[in-house]
């Protein structure tokens, strides 16, 4: 049998990354965390989100003998992947970044708005992402605090959710902003209610497809014959809400069979790996 990709974000974010991968390599078995134990990371320090990131990647090598680790989480990515790489130098770690190179490329007025986290917008890799593609382009910095946990609810399309959004794409429109970045893996679950509140004129990007090309390009192909599939856990006791995001997200256009809660398993958090 053919060793599983490992990935893992601060809950259910990743998933929309995940189902990407399903649809474009069937072959491959993909184990999941979603540490919902520690939900959301954007507000944490980086030493708590690279401790959360090592054990849970020690996890996935030890327990699964993960060939390939996957981030899916734009804040973890900037935190945690330097250090993932210095500790596991001959694994292939994929982390996940804003695409301010493509959004500068597209943009039409000058100003892109980059919506992410607290922890994303702050980091060295998000500085040296404009410093490195964005020259002549305006970027707005926008945190959204409230759209991580409305996600982990299951609040995809509410008016809460919806005023959210307007909350936070309202100032990047009214200063111009003609391509919007998604600079979080929980926000494209909600894509189709920012381009109704930001309207037909205005780009959005999501990075989930370079994500997935770069595992095509370094991860070890399954071998011939091999039969994919997912394996989800959850570092939280919310167990059913957690599948209920998993259903939502995973299931979307029938084109992956919903995950059904008896298929969840729970490991650590506070209660089975310790964090160190």
């Amino acid at each position: 049998m053919s060793a599983p990709i490992g990935a893992f974000d601060s809950g259910l974010g990743g998933l929309t990354v995940i189902r990407a991968l399903r649809e474009r390599l069937p072959a491959e078995r993909i184990v999941y965390i979603g540490d919902t134990a520690h939900v959301p990371y954007g507000g944490r320090p980086a030493e708590e989100i690279q401790a959360f990131s090592l054990a849970i990647t020690r996890y996935l090598v030890e327990t699964h003998s993960a060939k390939a680790i996957v981030v899916p989480c734009n804040t973890a990515t900037s935190a945690a992947v330097p250090l993932l790489r210095e500790v596991f130098p001959h694994l292939p770690i994929i982390g996940t970044e804003p695409g301010v190179k493509p959004a500068a490329r597209a943009t039409r007025t000058g100003v892109v708005g980059v919506l992410a986290t607290v922890g994303t917008l702050n980091g060295d890799r998000m500085a040296q992402l404009v410093s490195t593609f964005a020259e002549g382009v305006t970027v707005l910095k926008q945190p959204c605090p409230r759209w991580v946990e409305l996600v982990e609810a299951g609040k995809f399309d509410t008016p809460e959710t919806e005023d959210a959004v307007r909350d936070c794409v309202g100032p990047l429109l009214s200063r111009n902003a003609d391509v919007l970045v998604l600079g979080c893996t929980h926000f494209p679950a909600l894509t189709p209610l920012i381009a109704r509140v930001a309207g037909a004129g205005v780009t959005i990007i999501d990075t989930t497809e370079a994500v997935v090309r770069r595992v095509t390009d370094v991860v070890p192909a399954a071998p011939p014959g091999s039969v994919g599939g997912l394996t989800l856990y959850a570092t939280g006791t919310d167990i059913e809400r957690f599948a209920s995001g998993a259903d939502y997200l995973l299931g979307a256009g029938n084109s992956i069979p919903p995950v059904g809660i008896g298929e969840l398993r729970t490991f650590g958090g506070y209660r089975g790996i310790v964090l160190n």
